[in-house]
C-alpha cells in the first residue's frame, strides 16, 4: 500500500456538505493543509454533484505530484448538468466505473488519481464485486492507478469485501471511532491480518463529537446525546478535549494507515491538525474503555 500520511483531507465539506463553501474558501483549505503538511486528499464524484474534485483538482495543480496522493471514488455516476447532490444515479458495472474515473480525471484536471475506492455499494454488493471492482483492478494491473478498494459507512459489507475482493485498502466511516467502535469487532483483525490498509473516516461521527449535535448525517437521538456527554465527562477529568481524543483514537489501531478529516475553513482545518498533535495522557485510552 501506498504511503498516505497519519492526516488526510477529505473534501465532502468542500462540496458543499451541510452548507455552501465558496470557491476562495476552498481552495484556501486545501493550501492551508498542504502548508501543515498533510499530503493525502480524498474526493469523490458525488460531494456536490463534481464540485470537489474540481476544486480540488484547481488547489492541487500546481503542487508536485510526486507528494501528492489523491482517491477518488466510482460507483455513482453524474447526469449531465447535474449542479447539486442529487445529481448522481448508481452504476457499479465495469463499464461505469472506467467511465466515472475517466470523468473524475477530467475534472480533477489530473493524468491520473492514486487510489480509487468504490463507493457505498450497499444495494449494490454483487454487481460491485463482479462489475466496478474487477475493472478497478485491470486498471492498477495496468499501472494506471497505485491501490483500489472500497469505501463504506457499515461493517457488515466491508468485512465481506476485504474477504472477497482483494483490496489494497478500505474507508470505513463512522465506525470506528470512541462513540462506535463496531469495525473493532471483525472488520479491522481481518484488515491486519491481511495486509489491507484501513483508511478512517467520519471521526468525528458527523459532528457530534466535535461539540455539534449530528449523528450519521443526521440529527443526533437522545441516547448518543447522552453517550457523548459521558465521553466529554470522561475527558474533562484528564483535561482532554473529547475531539482531541476522537481524532487520535482510530490511529492506535495497527490496521489503520490514515485518519480522514473534512473541514470548510482553514481556521477548522488548522484546529484539527493541533487537536490531532497534542500530546494525550496515556490513561486516557483505559479510561475511555
Amino acid at each position: 500500500m501506498i504511503e498516505l500520511g497519519p492526516l488526510g483531507l477529505g473534501t465532502a465539506p468542500l462540496g458543499g456538505l451541510y452548507e455552501a463553501v465558496a470557491d476562495e474558501t476552498a481552495h484556501a483549505v486545501v493550501e492551508r493543509a498542504w502548508e501543515l503538511g498533510v499530503r493525502y486528499f480524498d474526493t469523490a464524484p458525488y460531494y456536490g454533484s463534481g464540485l470537489a474534485e474540481q476544486r480540488l483538482g484547481a488547489a492541487v495543480r500546481d503542487k508536485p505530484r510526486e507528494k501528492l496522493v489523491v482517491s477518488t471514488k466510482v460507483g455513482r455516476l453524474l447526469r449531465p448538468g447535474a449542479s447539486n447532490w442529487y445529481g448522481a444515479y448508481f452504476d457499479f458495472s465495469f463499464d461505469g466505473a472506467l467511465r466515472s474515473l475517466d470523468e473524475s480525471l477530467e475534472r480533477l484536471g489530473l493524468d491520473q488519481v492514486d487510489v480509487v475506492l468504490v463507493h457505498d455499494p450497499d444495494d449494490h454488493y454483487d454487481e460491485a464485486l463482479t462489475g466496478a471492482l474487477p475493472a478497478l483492478r485491470r486498471l492498477r494491473d495496468e499501472g494506471v492507478v497505485r491501490a483500489i478498494g472500497v469505501g463504506m459507512n457499515q461493517t457488515d459489507l466491508l468485512y465481506r469485501f476485504a474477504r472477497e475482493a482483494d483490496p489494497d485498502c478500505i474507508l470505513v466511516a463512522g465506525r470506528y471511532t470512541v462513540l462506535d467502535r463496531s469495525a473493532a469487532r471483525e472488520l479491522l483483525p481481518l484488515c491486519h491480518e491481511r495486509g489491507i490498509a484501513v483508511i478512517a473516516g467520519g471521526v468525528f461521527n458527523s459532528g457530534v463529537l466535535a461539540g455539534g449535535n449530528t449523528f450519521d448525517y443526521a440529527a443526533a437521538t437522545p441516547d448518543v446525546i447522552a453517550r457523548v456527554a459521558s465521553l466529554r465527562e470522561t475527558c474533562a477529568r484528564l483535561n482532554v478535549p473529547l475531539p482531541a481524543a476522537a481524532v487520535q483514537f482510530p490511529a492506535r489501531h495497527p490496521a489503520v494507515v490514515s485518519v480522514l478529516v473534512g473541514c470548510r475553513t482553514p481556521q477548522e482545518l488548522e484546529e484539527d491538525v493541533r487537536l490531532f498533535e497534542l500530546d494525550l495522557p496515556p490513561e486516557i485510552w483505559a479510561k475511555l474503555g
